[in-house]
Order: structure tokens, then sequence, then C-alpha cells
């Protein structure tokens, strides 16, 4: 009795096991699940999240605060940025109010210093990844798409700690914080996408080309002195101001200062330009490493 009873309570009803949940039944699912460059690349996360914990703690091995230094580099960053630019050189940027136009400089270059670090650093050193973790590559059967994410998550910790401290920063010289910050995490997100795509790219290219490395340090330097980073856009020739919209790294600088300082969305077709080319880069880099990896593997 007592059996029967618990069967007509608990028993699964006739076909509730082959009931599957519609987001599981979609197109888009099934291939992420069965794509197996995207299997190769979860199987090698635990390995991922652990060589981003030991950069993260050997980075300053040696040094007497150890991985403290990893929360004291942004800090006395933003520190000298403030001091050198506002208190000693009195920089200013005029339209933000008496009280912030002192420090309004200096929110001006960290914005852009800040995005520009995690840019630099990352794509600098996806760049050489696949030489500098060549024991890996040859030893172990890790998914090589995988392994740039490393560099990605450990320089967005660097990153995020930087903002947390800018925030501070904002907070004490009672600069306006807007719901327009809830956007930076998107920005952020395409950021890391085209690093992601063209290091990919440029990594692969690094294998076989010894002058990569040399060459992306040199542009990158370039690069940081042709964007607005430390200056105002408003003293280049309009020519140049009209096709900074091409310029990948103005794109970010400049949606960082619309969300932070001007407090608005930045502009539509910068940002969609940007997309469309971080999603162009990736497809050429999943192509050049696909048509390479074997080969790539064994020139290591």
């Amino acid at each position: 009795m007592i059996k029967h009873i618990y069967q007509k309570l608990f028993a699964t009803k006739p076909g509730a096991e082959q009931r599957i949940p519609r987001y599981k039944q979609t197109r888009v699912y099934q291939w992420l699940r069965s794509n197996p460059k995207l299997r190769d690349i979860r199987q090698s996360l635990p390995l991922i999240l652990h060589l981003t914990r030991q950069d993260l703690v050997e980075r300053h091995t040696g040094s007497v605060l150890g991985a403290t230094w990893t929360f004291v580099s942004p800090l006395i960053n933003i520190l000298v940025f403030v001091l050198v630019f506002s208190s000693i050189m009195g920089a200013k940027l005029e339209g933000f109010g008496a009280e912030i136009d002192k420090y309004a400089y200096s929110i001006y270059l960290i914005c852009g210093m800040l995005a520009w670090i995690a840019f630099a650093n990352s794509l600098g050193r996806i760049t050489n990844l696949f030489k500098d973790q060549s024991h890996l590559v040859t030893k172990v059967n890790v998914s090589l798409l995988a392994l740039p994410l490393s560099v990605l998550l450990t320089e967005t910790v660097v990153y995020v700690i930087g903002m947390v401290f800018f925030i501070g920063f904002l907070l004490l010289v009672d600069f306006p914080l807007s719901a327009y910050w809830l956007f930076i995490p998107v920005i952020y997100a395409l950021q890391c996408l085209f690093v992601y795509a063209l290091g990919v790219t440029l990594a692969v290219l690094a294998v076989y080309l010894k002058d990569i490395k040399e060459v992306v340090t040199v542009v990158l330097q370039v690069w940081f002195w042709v964007t607005p980073i430390v200056y105002v856009m408003e003293i280049l020739p309009g020519w140049v101001q009209r096709g900074m919209q091409f310029n990948p790294a103005y794109v970010l600088v400049d949606a960082y200062r619309s969300l932070i300082m001007r407090q608005q969305l930045p502009d539509f077709l910068p940002i969609t330009l940007f997309a469309i080319a971080a999603f162009g880069l990736l497809a050429l880099g999943l192509w050049l490493l696909g048509r390479t990896e074997r080969d790539l593997r064994d020139c290591l």
C-alpha cells in the first residue's frame, strides 16, 4: 500500500525524462556544445585559470612586496597622474565646474591610460605567447585558442584593480558617477575580443616571422602617440580628427571617456565599425590558426 502511494506521488510521468529545455534544442546551443574547438577551450579552462593565477603571483616574484604590487602599481600610476598634472603642472580641462576642472585633465588622462595599458599589454604578450609557452604547446594537449585567455584574464584583473582606485579618486573629488558606467563592461568585452583576435593572428605569424615581436613593440609605441590619450583631439587638424574613427585605440578610449566624463553613450558608427573589425579579425585568426596549428606545434 505504501509503495503504491509512493509511486503515485513521486513516480516520473510518462515522457517527462525526454523533456529538454527549449534553449537546449536551438541550433546555436547544439553548435556551441558540439563544436570541437569550443570543446577544447572548455577542457583547457582549468589550465588557463592556473596560468592566470600563476602569472599574477609570479610576475613580481623576488620583490619585497611580491604579489602586492598587483594592487600597488595601479594606485601609484593614478597618484602620479594626479599629482603631476593637477597639482604640479596645473593642467586643466574646462566645462566640469570650478571644483572639478582642476582634476578634469587627470581624469581625462586616467580614462585613456587604463584602457591603453590593458590594450597594449594584452596585445604585446599574446603576440609572443605561443613561443613563450612553447613547453605547453608542444608537450601538453592544450587548446591554442584558449592560451590567450590567460593573458586577457590577468590584464583584466589589473584593469579592474585600477578602475577601483579610479572610482575611489572620482568619489574623493566629488566627480559624479552615472548609470552609463554600466556600459563599461560592454566596451571592455569588445576590447578583449579585438585584442584576442588580432593577438592570435600575430601569435601565429610570430612563430614563422621572428621579427613580429619587435615590430609590434615599435607599432604600439607609435600607436600610443598618434592616439589622443595624453593630448586632446581638438589640437589635431580636421582631416586627422575625421580619420580617428578608424583608429581602434581611439575608438576605445573615446568610448570610455564618453561613458565616464561626458556621461553619454559613445558614437554608434565608430563602435559598430570597431565591432565589425573585431569579428573580421577573429575569423582571420581562426582560419589562420586552423590552417597552421599542426605545423606550428612542430616548429616550436
